[in-house]
């Protein structure tokens, strides 16, 4: 049997589809997905919404999702999904009982603005429960970072740079198992620094051995860690260093 794809377009649609009666905001709504009859939601399809969905999951499933940029979890991966407690749970349903209160009794002019504040409210103690999360899981997230600084430490070992280039944000997560984000927020935390920082450090570390410990000229190390042109790499290790890789090899 083909997998079918259901598109809603509005807030109406979702609705109408699923059995609620018509919305009483035209641009946010809270659906309860324990109280809408099985036979409403087919086993082979996907649902794609074409607005912004924030979803407590209690089921099994996938999700896909896009991101806000103020809110970094939001392009997380589904597997690295916000865990919250029972007591968090309470008051992430105050923000949702709130945002419905609001939308359900008649609309004045301070609707929009409470409604905006407590969706902020809401995405702000995500923002504070993924912090704790990253606390709470500090074992898993050792390893996690102890595995990254070995997987860096390998890609730098294994003389490949100059036929694949410098490692990115994106290879070392998916080395992983985890998204950008996630990697680079998770570092951040442990170590102060991105996950392009950890790389460009990398880089340093590994250019500065390379001008003290041979004779190779600045371009031949430029193209040696995976640069295409060596002003590049020469702006890159000013960046870092606050002189150019030239006056690092005459002062050493």
């Amino acid at each position: 049997m083909k997998h079918k794809i259901v598109e809603f377009h509005s807030i109406s649609e979702a609705h109408q589809y699923f059995g609620y009666d018509k919305p009483k905001h035209p641009l946010i709504s809270v659906l309860d997905f324990t109280q809408i009859k099985p036979e409403t939601v087919a086993s082979d399809a996907s649902y794609q919404m074409s607005f912004y969905t924030i979803s407590c999951k209690h089921f099994e499933g996938v999700f896909r999702y896009g991101k806000i940029n103020e809110y970094l979890f939001f392009n997380y991966e589904a597997n690295e999904a916000l865990h919250i407690s029972e007591d968090e749970k309470l008051i992430l349903k105050d923000c949702v009982e709130k945002i419905e209160r609001e939308y359900s009794q008649n609309i004045d002019k301070h609707t929009q603005g409470l409604i905006v504040s407590n969706i902020e409210l809401l995405l702000n103690y995500c923002d504070r429960f993924y912090d704790r999360q990253f606390l709470t899981r500090s074992k898993v997230n050792k390893d996690i970072v102890q595995r990254f600084e070995h997987l860096l430490n390998d890609y730098f070992a294994q003389e490949r740079l100059t036929s694949t280039g410098l490692p990115d944000v994106k290879f070392l997560a998916a080395q992983l198992n985890l998204s950008p984000n996630y990697l680079s927020d998770l570092l951040n935390r442990y170590t102060g620094k991105t996950t392009q920082e950890h790389i460009h450090l990398k880089l340093v570390d590994t250019a500065k051995s390379l001008l003290w410990g041979t004779e190779k000229s600045i371009s031949e190390i430029a193209y040696d860690l995976g640069f295409e042109y060596p002003s590049h790499f020469t702006k890159v290790f000013k960046t870092k260093t606050g002189i150019t890789p030239q006056q690092y090899r005459n002062t050493n």
